[in-house]
């Protein structure tokens, strides 16, 4: 069998296991948020509302029904592309919502994956080529550290460093209040101010971005680092690398042509799985910064007991994470010859 005959039955199979993965996300999160304690309607009404309200409200959302009869509704629901409306907001869908919200979450992301991927590789290529040196055996330190240290005590530790006493960067929001951020086009303010040729918008935006960015991104490139420094020093042992020094090939195009290109394999692979990591991640950056993003949506929604909002973002999560899975493994297995399926 061909390589790409074996790579389309690969495709074929990873996309007949998607429908089944969603599945089992939508399951997931049905079960877990009705397993929790708490009542949607003393979130919405209060403790203190009367028994028979309560009793009007859970008939109104159908919480009063069978759990088996709910999950029923619901997946007849996703299969018509419905989400559902929220509890609290009334009248607001779900697909709204995270349509409202999730340009903020996206340009966040990848500015904070961009920032990860900067500096991760930066330091890994560093620690691998002067192993034996100070800052060498430092990059080490600075995958360890970087992987363990919270999301959210980070956060607000450069929250207090950079805003509250040296005020070089806002505390939190996303553009300054007072002022109309660009025209909407995408959602996302860097683009659509790029779109629209406005640049003082552009660094205003930049501006009010850079602190959540580096916070992410800085707590996510030990990740990269760690791949790219032992990928990079297996790779620079190899036969192929000591033949072409043999044959005086310089040592910086070995490196930068030869090494780092299979070298860097691994890390797409790596890209694709830290993605799940990071928006998990961006929900405690953007609750931390008060960023206006899907992840600080969800946390509101879950204090309020919002079941469709919350059911509907983490699915909507779940989404993303296996297509951008699917996508990952595709363009690993086409980039890398010894790759079989």
């Amino acid at each position: 069998m061909s390589r790409w005959k074996a790579l389309q039955y690969y495709i074929y199979a990873r996309l007949l296991l998607a429908p089944l993965m969603l599945w089992a996300i939508v399951t997931l999160v049905f079960l877990l948020l009705r397993a929790t304690t708490g009542d949607p309607a003393d979130a919405i009404l209060g403790s203190r509302a009367p028994e028979s309200a309560k009793n009007i409200l859970r008939e109104e959302l159908g919480l009063n029904l069978p759990l088996w009869q709910q999950y029923l509704y619901y997946l007849g629901g996703l299969l018509s592309f419905n989400l559902g409306s929220s509890m609290v907001s009334k009248g607001k869908s779900v697909a709204g919502i995270i349509a409202q919200h999730f340009p903020a979450t996206a340009e966040l992301a990848f500015f904070s994956l961009l920032f990860a991927v900067i500096i991760g590789v930066g330091i890994g290529v560093y620690g691998a080529t002067h192993p034996k040196t100070f800052l060498g055996t430092s990059s080490r330190l600075f995958s360890i550290i970087t992987y363990a240290l919270p999301i959210f005590w980070v956060g607000m530790l450069f929250q207090l460093i950079f805003s509250v006493q040296l005020h070089l960067f806002p505390l939190g929001t996303r553009f300054p209040l007072g002022q109309d951020p660009p025209q909407t086009i995408t959602g996302i303010y860097s683009l659509d101010s790029l779109l629209t040729g406005n640049l003082p918008q552009l660094m205003t935006t930049l501006y009010y971005l850079t602190l959540p960015a580096v916070t992410l991104g800085l707590l996510l490139s030990g990740i990269f680092e760690r791949m790219v420094r032992v990928n990079l020093q297996k790779t620079l042992r190899s036969d192929y690398v000591e033949a072409a020094r043999a044959r005086g090939i310089r040592e910086s195009e070995i490196l930068w042509v030869h090494a780092l290109r299979n070298a860097l394999i691994p890390v797409i692979t790596v890209l694709g799985l830290t993605f799940a990591s990071l928006l998990g991640g961006a929900v405690l950056t953007e609750v931390t910064f008060s960023w206006p993003g899907l992840g600080n949506q969800l946390y509101e929604s879950i204090s309020l007991r919002d079941y469709p909002t919350v059911q509907g973002i983490l699915i909507f999560f779940g989404l993303i994470v296996v297509v951008a899975s699917l996508l990952i493994d595709v363009i690993n297995a086409l980039i890398d010859p010894r790759i079989r399926y």
